[in-house]
């Protein structure tokens, strides 16, 4: 407890440190901006360089805990999948057409379906070829694709939004945690994570509504944004809430099925990386859906051009 105590803040200081220094940089001009045809850095580059580094440890962490689940998965592999799912989604444009772009991510996803089987089957064995090219699609989707969606939040709005989001899911886990360790009385899903409680889980969704809702406050008084109300708060945190508890218990699922507690021990406290990315990226796509839902309601709007 101590340990997540002392490292728990300094990671939340160095998210919001590398999300103000993305938020800059949109209006830094862009060496040789001209030529590309783009004045300044766009949205999302310091959070591109952050999410690859985190994605490549993520994908190393899944390897791991494939292969003491006996699964002979490449630690190589799985990072080369999860990096095409997350450039994949940086590489398409803003603009193309939706059947272009489902092409784009299907020929991806091929691509790390070849590249597996061939990489599996080097050997003349098709030992394990199955399980192993099954990994690699799941750190496709699981981590790449997911990873992806957190960029298209942040291309679409400003940084302060993704920040919103993400405290918004985190929320959940420390109400939850808090509660369940108060008053925690009926398990949730014992045979999965005996840890979590009904009581638990209910005070994450009170807590993340109540931090949607204070958030959506806080950015309409600091910054040009002008939020939801209290009610589409209060929609946006319970489902990002339920979603990103479901994201943790998945991630608790791969790791009861190779008998292990914690994805790595980098993260003194937490565990590994996967330990503390588990809600987010499965929060992504409904925070991005939701997100384009309000604006489209005329709920949201935070200035920004893909979000006004």
């Amino acid at each position: 407890m101590r340990d997540r105590l002392v490292l728990g803040p300094i990671l939340i200081a160095a998210l919001i440190g590398a999300l103000w220094l993305d938020e800059y940089l949109t209006r830094v001009p862009m060496p040789w901006g001209e030529r590309l045809g783009q004045a300044h850095f766009p949205p999302g580059s310091v959070q591109f360089v952050v999410m690859t580094l985190v994605c490549v440890l993520a994908a190393r962490e899944l390897a791991a805990i494939l292969i003491a689940n006996g699964v002979v998965a490449s630690k190589r592999i799985m990072t080369f999948a999860a990096l095409l799912g997350l450039v994949v989604s940086i590489v398409v444009p803003i603009g193309v057409p939706g059947p272009v772009a489902v092409a784009a991510v299907g020929s991806a996803a091929v691509c790390v379906l070849v590249v597996a089987q061939a990489f599996y089957s080097r050997h003349k064995s098709v030992e394990g070829v199955v399980a192993a090219t099954g990994g690699a699609l799941l750190s496709f989707v699981y981590l790449g694709l997911t990873f992806g969606f957190l960029l298209a939040i942040r291309r679409d709005h400003s940084a302060w939004v993704l920040l919103w989001v993400l405290l918004i899911t985190k929320a959940c886990d420390i109400g939850a945690y808090f509660t369940g360790r108060a008053i925690g009385r009926h398990k949730l899903i014992p045979w999965l994570s005996p840890g979590k409680t009904w009581e638990g889980l209910g005070g994450g969704l009170v807590l993340s509504a109540v931090v949607a809702w204070a958030g959506s406050l806080v950015l309409h008084a600091t910054t040009p944004m002008r939020g939801p109300g209290p009610g589409w708060c209060i929609v946006l945190g319970v489902g990002c809430a339920l979603v990103g508890q479901a994201g943790d218990l998945l991630e608790s699922m791969y790791k009861r099925d190779a008998g292990i507690k914690d994805s790595g021990r980098g993260l003194p406290g937490f565990g590994g990386i996967l330990d503390v990315i588990d809600s987010p990226v499965l929060v992504a796509p409904l925070a991005y859906w939701m997100l384009h839902a309000l604006v489209r309601v005329g709920a949201l709007s935070d200035g920004v051009a893909g979000g006004a």
